[in-house]
């Protein structure tokens, strides 16, 4: 008899938020501030409301595709972060250093968005991310998401498996790393008019890592295209690491036989090292990661090594004890 043993992030349907709830919260909160919220404003009743953060992107041409399937095998224990909150709490630094950039990322134009697979690999390959996702293993995870800096969501992305990515690419023998580029247009990104920063944001995976089977390319999320400051078309969700691996906007996926510098390596190498694996143990230079906020609640609750996906990735860094891992 086949006796099944969920991993942790594996649980029951009963313990996750359905997607029909977090459906069926945006209907209500869409009515409510048609109607009574509507009212307390004092707004007249033919009054258009502005867009809300998390509204997909307009010149996204993708929506027609979502919802996404969910895979069941990614449940988590926490509830959703609430839509709203999840827009407009972010780090994007192209747009700049501040939390609220969601306004600022709008300006950022996703159609055409190239895409080019480079390095090392059998040949070169330059495709629109329409097209990229027309070749992909599409659905939906929800996954932790924790910051450096001490918070925490719980995100259900839509994307593909990077590792998919990867067999698509075709890396030679010699390819030890993924390099991930995001984009470069300073005429729209006014963070990128910041000299001291080493434009463009670049960050790396082993191809362990890479082709492990949490690692995810998010293309949207909450069951539609993702809101631009989240990183849209492209971005990288790699759930046992902290959010500063996690490229935005890419349109460079290179495969390389040595580890790159990675762009906040070059900004603070002794605070942001290449692995920054989630370990509570080990505390960045200025404070304590031994537990992290759940934004929307505001509730602290301890962290969890490698972000509680240890089953799936701890593996990976067998015999790489002396490595600073967790930096």
């Amino acid at each position: 008899m086949l006796i099944k043993c969920p991993r942790g992030w594996e649980l029951p349907e009963s313990m996750a938020t359905p997607e029909t709830a977090y459906f069926n919260r945006r209907t209500l909160m869409k009515g409510l501030a048609a109607g009574s919220i509507l009212a307390a404003t004092g707004f007249p009743s033919g009054h258009v409301l502005a867009a809300k953060a998390s509204d997909p992107p307009a010149d996204d041409p993708s929506a027609k595709l979502y919802p996404f399937k969910k895979n069941e095998k990614y449940t988590i224990d926490r509830a959703l972060t609430d839509p709203e909150v999840n827009a407009t709490y972010n780090n994007f630094y192209e747009f700049g250093s501040h939390k609220e950039i969601w306004k600022d990322a709008q300006k950022l134009p996703i159609r055409p968005w190239m895409v080019t697979i480079d390095g090392l690999v059998e040949n070169k390959i330059e495709i629109s991310v329409d097209d990229l996702m027309a070749k992909m293993q599409l659905e939906e995870r929800l996954y932790r998401h924790r910051c450096v800096e001490a918070w925490a969501m719980t995100i259900p992305w839509s994307g593909f498996p990077l590792k998919v990515l990867v067999e698509f690419a075709k890396p030679l023998s010699a390819a030890k790393y993924l390099v991930m580029e995001t984009f470069t247009n300073a005429k729209v990104a006014s963070g990128q008019k910041q000299f001291w920063y080493p434009w463009p944001y670049v960050d790396g995976l082993t191809i362990e890592e890479a082709t492990n089977e949490l690692a995810f390319i998010a293309t949207g999320a909450y069951g539609k295209p993702m809101a631009k400051q989240h990183g849209s078309p492209l971005r990288l969700a790699v759930p046992w690491k902290y959010g500063f691996k996690h490229v935005k906007s890419i349109v460079r996926f290179s495969f390389a036989d040595k580890q790159p510098k990675t762009f906040w390596q070059t900004v603070q190498a002794s605070e942001y090292g290449f692995w920054a694996n989630v370990n509570p143990e080990v505390a960045h230079p200025r404070w304590s990661q031994k537990t992290e906020r759940l934004l929307g609640s505001g509730v602290r609750v301890p962290t969890l090594l490698y972000n509680g996906y240890a089953e799936a990735v701890a593996a990976l860094y067998l015999g790489k004890e002396k490595e600073p891992l967790f930096r």
